[in-house]
């Protein structure tokens, strides 16, 4: 579509609704390649209900993929910065970049949070999510929560030069209608792990919003995953695939819409689905092995060990704590739990991070460096 802006004129990108004409051709290694993906998020989803520390990985892996979507758009954060900031302890990197990263989780869980109140995978939704993300002061300009209402570009100074204009202002809503209905299967229904391949994509070319669509549309895979019922939970984390070749996500992503190339994006999302479900699959694992193992170690302990199997139980919900905060979860004595950490630190099980006297933090060592690790 030719359009105009300060006189000028430029071509902006409208696209057809999902699914695609032409159809996606289906050779038999793109089958192969989503049936081998489809396996993998089985096994990831057999973890939720298999392990018993399955809840309490469910905090960081949530956290983990925050963290690396939002390193996609540039943020520094590591996954021990979030979880400094969110104890109200100073990040290693700008507290805006760490506090970015907690608005991401909260955008999930508000839209993990709808849907399970009944609310369907919709514009409505996205923007409740979207309100989350975007609310604070520099998001002001950005309308969190609204659809924008002006032509925006990516790359270039202005949409005559840009690499690439999304629908303008007045089609949005439109487009949205179109992906909103086909994601609720309408007219017919579509496979979730295709349907989250392709409406991806349509969600990133459409750019709903002046801010923040990167991140709402990684959001939208894992819940539309979870909205179908291929996961349960929320454990899976693309971004890790995608933030290690992102200038192949990004070159796919606009083959599709330049070329109409749906069949190497589709082998590339499913191949990163596969991919990510493992690697998520064996972090779980590892961090079962490590826990079961301390827990052997903290056994032997002797009187101590109670007390400090319950605050060892309490690190793995929240790797990097207060002191004051694992009282408060645990329900024991601040005394007791002092000396549990003690016990911990002896056998090198956690470690102490702020190097104070009072308000120290802790953190499970080798627990978070496993989880933190881009595998």
């Amino acid at each position: 579509m030719t359009v105009a802006a300060a006189g000028e004129p430029f071509r902006a990108f409208v696209p057809a609704p999902l699914p695609p004409v032409p159809p996606v051709v289906w050779s038999d290694a793109l089958r192969r390649r989503f049936d081998a993906a489809l396996v993998a998020l089985g096994r990831l989803d057999a973890v939720t209900a298999l392990l018993p520390n399955a809840a309490l990985l469910l905090y960081s892996f949530v956290r983990k993929e925050a963290v690396l979507s939002s390193q996609i758009e540039g943020t520094q954060s590591s996954l021990a910065d979030l979880m400094l900031y969110e104890i109200d302890e100073q990040p290693g990197v700008p507290v805006e970049d760490a506090r970015e990263v907690s608005r991401c989780v909260a955008a999930l869980d508000r839209g993990l949070e709808k849907l399970r109140g009944g609310l369907p995978l919709c514009t409505r939704l996205l923007c409740e999510m979207h309100k989350v993300l975007l609310t604070h002061p520099g998001g002001r300009g950005k309308t969190p929560g609204a659809v924008r209402r002006s032509q925006v570009w990516i790359g270039g100074t202005r949409p005559g030069n840009a690499a690439f204009v999304p629908p303008p202002a007045d089609a949005v809503p439109d487009c949205l209608a179109s992906l909103e209905r086909f994601l609720n299967d309408d007219p017919e229904p579509v496979p979730p792990l295709i349907k989250a391949a392709l409406a991806h994509v349509q969600f990133e070319t459409i750019h709903p919003f002046l801010d923040g669509n990167g991140r709402i549309g990684r959001l939208l895979i894992v819940l539309q995953l979870v909205a179908d019922g291929v996961l349960h939970e929320p454990m899976l984390y693309p971004s890790l695939f995608f933030k290690t070749h992102r200038a192949l996500y990004y070159e796919l992503l606009n083959e599709v819409r330049l070329h109409g190339d749906w069949e190497r994006w589709l082998d590339f999302f499913a191949e990163g689905i596969e991919v990510s479900a493992k690697q998520a699959v064996a972090t779980a694992n590892a961090l079962l092995a490590l826990v079961n193992a301390d827990r052997v170690r903290i056994a032997a302990l002797g009187r101590a060990a109670a007390s400090a199997l319950e605050v060892h139980q309490a690190l793995q919900r929240r790797p990097i704590a207060t002191s004051a905060a694992l009282v408060k979860a645990t329900g024991l004595t601040a005394v007791t739990v002092n000396k549990s950490l003690a016990h911990l630190a002896r056998i090198g099980v956690v470690g102490e991070v702020t190097n104070r006297q009072r308000g120290r933090v802790f953190r499970y060592v080798e627990y978070v460096e496993k989880l933190a690790a881009e595998r």
